[in-house]
């Protein structure tokens, strides 16, 4: 398959990825929620998170000038997915869903998200994703800021 971003042979189309990734953290079901994961993530990706700024303000007042949280591979990937699910999806409070933009640059991709409420409610959360794709086009590092 040819990437229409880029032009170059990759197996994995840029907005569907974008739309994949999303849909993950939507999941409802414990066992297709790994299965997907492992078909995003390579077995030894890192998710590096940029947390919310009120958790950085915490972590300066105790003395870490630089607060960045990580999940390596399949198993921590999944707990991190998982828990995300639980605390915002799961309730029936809020969605993930990917705001249309992604963007490709050789095995770099760029898009942004919001988390929005169920019921029909404005954006309450929103993040930018910045991924690397290793050969298999699956992730490799995935850089994941909040930005609201």
């Amino acid at each position: 398959m040819t990437d229409t971003d880029t032009g170059t042979d990759t197996g994995t189309d840029t907005d569907e990825l974008a739309e994949r990734y999303v849909a993950v953290w939507n999941e409802p079901d414990a066992e297709r929620r790994r299965a997907a994961v492992r078909a995003l993530w390579a077995a030894d990706a890192v998710h590096l998170l940029q947390p919310p700024e009120e958790m950085r303000r915490s972590a300066e007042t105790l003395g870490f000038d630089r607060l960045v949280l990580e999940a390596r591979g399949h198993r921590a990937l999944d707990f991190r997915v998982t828990r995300a699910h639980e605390e915002f999806v799961a309730p029936g409070t809020y969605v993930f869903r990917s705001c249309g933009d992604a963007d490709r640059l050789d095995d770099v991709v760029k898009f942004t998200w919001e988390m929005v409420a169920r019921d029909g409610g404005g954006v309450v959360g929103a993040g930018l994703e910045i991924l690397v794709l290793g050969p298999d086009g699956r992730i490799v590092r995935d850089h994941q800021f909040i930005e609201g």
